[in-house]
């Protein structure tokens, strides 16, 4: 299996299936290009690992995982980072014999919305059955846990970024600035930073999960404080890496940056973001193009949207295929699920974009210093 590995400079590589073998079975990541000097703890990665915890609340998996994580490599015997690769590991506590037995009760059969039939397609009947291995989204969390040490170097450099619920099962959230969604964000289960369209987003994902069903929904990154320039104009523009790194969590369906799809319906003047000039600051009246013009940071916030699919395990009856007999047959899976995805997956896209960020700022750096651009252009 190939492509366990994102980033260039700052890079994660991570390990481990939703299930695994036997007693120690587990998640591990490896960071590359951390700085030396960080005063990392276990306790500061956790912060990030519980948001994406399983087995809390009425809107996600019964699994019960605490996701305990352990630093197991790259500090030095004083407690700080000391530029080797950072290891971290969090071991499966909750894969318990009878769902291992529920999974193999149906290896055979293709789970509808699942990658099954795609590992079949690509691994053969040696394909991971149990909990779907590397397409779960158990896998994610050595994701999170890289991306901790990526938010850490980001405070540093004074950028913060959130991700919350906007939309659910059409459902949606009131606009809001930044400061407005982060007062708000996570008081509640599905981390809406409306009080109020929380309530009926909630209220609706249980009646659907009282159906048997599951329910999507749309989560909305900001990223505040990113320096313009950061990214390339040809392949790696910053917009085409971030959408690498969103787009290849699991579930992910759709991306757009700024006004996004509505750029479709929007005349040129109505689109472009005219400029303005504030104490000596050049700045934008409006940000339609989402921080991001020619793919490279403007200095603005940079603002995405991300459509997450219905978890695709559900308990009404659905027809499959028998890959070994080649016929079709029917399923209805009994498996632990969350109703819906958004009250994690946002972590998820936060880390990502952390990743991308910090990966983005050395590789500019890098370029600057190499190449002595005038620093004048970056004061104004």
């Amino acid at each position: 299996m190939l492509g366990n590995t994102f980033g260039r400079l700052f890079r994660i590589t991570t390990v481990g299936e939703s299930y695994g073998i036997g007693k120690g079975s587990g998640l591990a990541v490896i960071v590359d290009g951390v700085p030396p000097g960080l005063p990392l703890t276990d306790a500061f990665i956790q912060e990030e690992m519980d948001k994406r915890r399983p087995g809390v609340g009425k809107l996600n998996s019964p699994r019960l995982e605490t996701d305990q994580c352990h630093i197991f490599a790259g500090l030095g015997q004083d407690g700080v980072t000391t530029g080797a690769p950072v290891g971290i590991i969090i071991y499966n506590v909750d894969t318990q014999p009878v769902h291992i037995e529920q999974y193999r009760e149906y290896k055979d059969l293709c789970r509808p919305g699942h990658a099954t039939y795609c590992f079949y397609k690509k691994y053969g009947q040696h394909q991971d059955w149990c909990g779907a291995g590397r397409s779960s989204g158990r896998e994610t969390v050595g994701r999170v846990a890289g991306g901790a040490i990526a938010k850490y170097i980001l405070q540093q450099e004074g950028i913060d970024l959130i991700a919350y619920t906007v939309q659910c099962m059409g459902i949606k959230a009131k606009e809001m600035s930044f400061d407005e969604a982060k007062q708000n964000y996570r008081t509640n289960e599905i981390n809406c930073p409306d009080p109020e369209a929380a309530a009926r987003m909630e209220k609706r994902v249980l009646e659907i999960k009282d159906e048997g069903d599951t329910a999507g929904g749309i989560i909305e990154l900001r990223i505040k404080g990113v320096p313009a320039g950061l990214g390339e104009p040809v392949f790696d523009k910053l917009s085409a890496l971030l959408a690498h790194a969103i787009c290849s969590i699991g579930a992910v369906k759709g991306i757009e940056f700024g006004a996004g799809f509505e750029v479709g319906n929007m005349k040129g003047s109505e689109n472009n973001d005219q400029f303005t000039k504030t104490d000596g600051k050049i700045g934008f009246k409006t940000n339609q193009a989402g921080g991001l013009l020619g793919g490279i940071s403007n200095g603005d916030e940079i603002i995405i949207r991300v459509a997450v699919k219905p978890t695709p395990t559900i308990s009404l009856k659905q027809d499959s295929v028998n890959m070994p007999k080649m016929e079709i047959e029917e399923l209805s899976p009994i498996t632990r699920r969350d109703p819906t995805l958004l009250g994690r997956h946002y972590s998820v896209i936060e880390s990502m974009a952390a990743i991308t960020i910090v990966d983005a700022l050395m590789m500019a750096r890098g370029y600057d210093n190499v190449c002595r651009i005038e620093n004048k252009w970056r004061e104004i």
